[in-house]
């Protein structure tokens, strides 16, 4: 068996035929790995493209496409992070700028509570100054006697509404005795009737 020029050519041709056909598969699975952003590794692509790892180390066209690809999409990759970041912190930088303006506000609002407040203090000492010293004694009485009379009243209001839901009661008790009666009434001048 003698290996010719053709057979050689042959075998040759043959030999780049399957090895574009390997570089277009190479190529599919680029391509798709691109659009689903899949992490572009030559592990992963020999596995997809159904080529082996070896070829994609030495054939150049293949490791080109695999290498370009690669570094291609960590530049994505970090764009896409940066997008996130510049995202994220342009939210917390809004978040930021809302919490220092309420915080504004609240301390306007507590500023003016304050101001409030040490007004209204100084008009209890005016009229402290101005009370006469039994009246303090004289108020706390009334005070006591008011809460007394508060007490009393709240007792005397339950037990109205006591005495109210009874008598509802019974009215709903006489209300169903009349319609039986009524009832019974009717059935009996029917009774008559009848006869």
């Amino acid at each position: 068996m003698t290996t010719g020029p053709d057979q050689t050519a042959a075998a040759i041709a043959a030999r780049r035929r399957t090895a574009d056909l390997m570089n277009g598969r190479v190529r599919q699975v680029l391509t798709q790995m691109r659009r689903e952003r899949a992490k572009i590794t030559f592990a992963a692509v020999a596995r997809r493209a159904d080529v082996s790892r070896t070829f994609l180390y030495q054939n150049d066209e293949a490791r080109r496409l695999v290498e370009g690809a690669a570094a291609e999409a960590a530049g994505q990759f970090t764009k896409d992070e940066s997008a996130k970041a510049a995202q994220l912190e342009a939210s917390w930088r809004e978040r930021a700028l809302n919490a220092e303006e309420l915080l504004k506000a609240a301390g306007d609002e507590i500023r003016s509570q304050r101001r409030q407040l040490a007004t209204l203090l100084g008009r209890v000492r005016d009229l402290e100054v101005n009370l006469p010293a039994d009246a303090v004694q004289r108020l706390v009485s009334e005070n006591t006697t008011l809460k007394v009379q508060l007490r009393q009243q709240k007792q005397d209001n339950r037990a109205l509404e006591d005495r109210l839901k009874g008598a509802r009661d019974n009215n709903r008790f006489l209300d169903k005795r009349i319609a039986d009666l009524e009832a019974e009434l009717l059935r009996a001048r029917e009774g008559q009737a009848d006869q």
